[in-house]
């Protein structure tokens, strides 16, 4: 479980391919302080570490993941946002958040507004449902708020504040990139019982 509050970019640093598998080893000043097995966020991915050292460790994402996810278009170099699970007892700064990526978006636009950014997903018809206004949504693992939502167009904006945009791989986001999206669960949670 996470909170959607980034903790660090990390740096993609090896992908190697093995089978249907994909081995991610990702630079991070944390690195030398996980445990094999531990559930790490990983641009809102939760994937495992397998292996570790002073400063990098080492991931695999499974097919079924890699299918589901942008883990397929990342690239040697490129930054990934990361956040270490939840420990009880601590303030939950963002909203709970799963790790579950439901789908992948794409950037339709990007608008600067005075000191900060609004950025545009298009989303599939189907789950336009689940997006509420002033609600939550976890976009490559941060936390935001649907800040406008357009039916005609099936398409929703947010609202990136500085910090935001420069302390996570928002700042790399063009249009047309392929972005992770959790929906917020007590949403989804809802929709089901009242089906």
């Amino acid at each position: 479980m996470f909170t959607g509050i980034i903790e660090e970019v990390g740096i993609i640093k090896n992908i190697m391919q093995e089978k249907g598998n994909l081995f991610l080893t990702i630079s991070s000043t944390f690195s030398n302080k996980l445990k094999v097995n531990q559930s790490i966020s990983h641009n809102g991915i939760c994937l495992s570490v397998s292996h570790f050292n002073d400063s990098e460790h080492t991931l695999c994402a499974i097919e079924e993941t890699i299918k589901k996810t942008n883990l397929k278009f990342l690239q040697i170099g490129d930054l990934i946002n990361l956040e270490r699970c939840l420990i009880v007892g601590e303030r939950l700064d963002g909203h709970f958040v799963q790790g579950h990526i439901d789908c992948t978006m794409k950037c339709v636009s990007i608008k600067e507004t005075n000191g900060s950014w609004a950025f545009k997903f298009k989303c599939q018809e189907n789950n336009m449902r689940y997006l509420c206004p002033k609600g939550s949504i976890a976009i490559n693992g941060v936390s935001l708020t649907v800040s406008n939502i357009n039916d005609k167009e099936n398409t929703f904006e947010v609202a990136i504040i500085p910090y935001t945009f420069n302390h996570t791989n928002f700042k790399n986001i063009k249009i047309g990139s392929s972005v992770n999206i959790e929906f917020d669960m007590i949403s989804k949670q809802l929709l089901r019982f009242n089906k």
